[in-house]
């Protein structure tokens, strides 16, 4: 009787605590969800919505170097496949575009898949210019013609610099992402 009782309360726990992630993500409170992701990951591995919500989350507070443990989790369907593949495109487009900011990297050649991500966006607008030696970049959306973006290395007397993004629709700033 003890067993299943501590079985019912580790059914329950679990299910709350991936209930409370999903209504924390459906209210965007990302970094919330990330961190709850993070915390719990180890219990929830297998489990791969929980994993998804988890990367889902990270994803959408810009914490894409949280990524690389999810994309390892994710292997077991091909719903799960197909997640993993989506954050490895974007951590490795974020990766190549600060490399090509803070060196001076030559990303031209580069055919990556794209998505839906703004990093995606406007990775693939860069490797679409001819020349490289800008201190900023300002790129127009193609789908939005209110909607611009401003990339550029911020140098804050940090030991990283930091490459940041910024939105702006008619010419007003609405988002600002920053990744190292």
């Amino acid at each position: 009787m003890k067993y299943i009782l501590i079985a019912l309360l580790s059914i329950n726990l679990y299910a709350s605590i991936k209930t409370d992630m999903l209504e924390l993500y459906k209210n965007k409170k990302y970094k919330e969800v990330c961190r709850e992701g993070f915390d719990n990951f180890q219990t929830y591995k297998k489990d791969e919505q929980y994993v998804s919500i988890y990367a889902f989350g990270c994803l959408n507070a810009d914490y894409i170097d949280r990524l690389t443990v999810p994309i390892a989790a994710l292997k077991y369907s091909k719903e799960a496949r197909a997640n993993a593949t989506y954050f490895s495109v974007i951590l490795m487009q974020k990766k190549m575009l600060y490399h090509a900011l803070a060196d001076g990297y030559n990303i031209n050649n580069l055919k990556l898949p794209s998505t839906d991500y703004i990093l995606s966006k406007v990775f693939d607008m860069y490797v679409k210019l001819k020349k490289h030696n800008k201190k900023f970049y300002i790129f127009k959306d193609k789908d939005n013609k209110k909607l611009m973006y401003k990339l550029y290395i911020l140098k804050d007397g940090q030991r990283v610099p930091k490459m940041v993004i910024e939105e702006y629709i008619d010419s007003k700033l609405i988002k600002q992402h920053t990744y190292w």
